[in-house]
């Protein structure tokens, strides 16, 4: 135990002396809200609506679905006293078969979707991370930080100038909604 922290005490100050060297040299620090130009870009906006409209139809099936549960479960309730016992299981049949497919459904439309958002994430990553190295190379930035910032000052954060090269790249995109 006391070797453990005597190694993170080792590491965190040889941590602060790299640190206050490249400061002292005068090197540019930065720092990016990377979940911020992930939510905010251009880009994500065109992609969430794209997984919007390709999955569209499937939705609008899970509402027909539901629909026609309802539909079963209405008619089970009101009449489902004056029925024959043919008919009463044929409709109770019918309100659990419709269950089973709707689970089924909503199963795999979640699975797709999250595995086409998960696709439109990579690529959104690496169109950030791409705005990053153009932000940091054009300002001679020696680094730039991201995830596990506490606290930065506006002075240093450049995720405004990140958003402002994702959306010049968005808008000089042959097609809006085109991913390249």
């Amino acid at each position: 135990m006391l070797k453990k922290l005597l190694l993170v005490i080792g590491m965190l100050s040889g941590m602060l002396l790299i640190s206050s060297e490249v400061l002292a040299e005068g090197s540019r620090l930065a720092v990016v809200n990377v979940e911020k130009a992930l939510e905010e870009s251009p880009q994500a906006v065109a992609a969430n609506k794209r997984l919007e409209i390709e999955f569209a139809p499937r939705n609008q099936t899970l509402l027909a679905m539901r629909k026609q549960l309802r539909a079963y479960e209405d008619r089970l309730a009101k009449q489902g006293i004056q029925m024959t016992d043919a008919q009463l299981r044929e409709l109770e049949n019918n309100v659990r078969d419709t269950k089973r497919e709707i689970r089924r459904a909503q199963e795999d439309y979640r699975e797709d979707l999250n595995i086409r958002r998960n696709e439109e994430l990579r690529k959104l990553q690496k169109r950030v991370k791409r705005a990053i190295m153009t932000v940091a190379s054009r300002n001679n930035y020696d680094i730039v930080m991201g995830e596990g910032v506490l606290y930065s000052s506006a002075r240093v954060d450049i995720t405004k100038e990140i958003l402002k090269v994702l959306e010049d790249e968005f808008k000089s995109a042959p097609s809006a909604t085109a991913d390249p």
